[in-house]
């Protein structure tokens, strides 16, 4: 049976799907505080918007270069440490964003995961490119 390329970068933009999709949910749910659009004002909302706008606002990129070094023959034990990585920081983050009234942890390690998957990505990235 042969393998179908990307699987890996397939497993982590499921998972990563699957979070935004709750995160999602949480921003439709300004409805029922009367909030049409945005956050109105109100704070709490503020976070919620902002953890899912943040999350589609980092996510793409990510995951295509995660593709582009998946395609380009890096390991699948690097390509499931940064794909785990990606996924631990966007659960961090869009956790103490949309659920928590206390975000400091999970803002700070899931930021802080976050770009530094985005730079080692793009290192790698570049790496292929100037090797190949």
């Amino acid at each position: 049976m042969q393998t179908l390329p990307l699987t890996v970068t397939a497993l982590y933009a499921g998972s990563l799907a699957l979070w935004f999709l709750v995160l999602s949910y949480r921003v439709v749910g300004r409805r029922r505080a009367g909030i049409s659009l945005g956050d109105g004002g109100d704070p709490g909302m503020l976070r919620v918007v902002r953890g899912h706008a943040n999350f589609a606002e980092y996510v793409p990129l990510a995951l295509i270069m995660l593709a582009i070094l998946e395609l380009g023959g890096t390991s699948p034990l690097v390509l499931h440490a940064l794909g785990l990585a990606l996924l631990a920081g966007r659960l961090l983050h869009g956790y103490a964003l949309s659920f928590t009234q206390q975000f400091g942890f999970g803002r700070f390690w899931g930021t802080l995961l976050t770009y530094g998957i985005l730079v080692v990505e793009a290192l790698l990235c570049l790496h292929l490119a100037v090797l190949r």
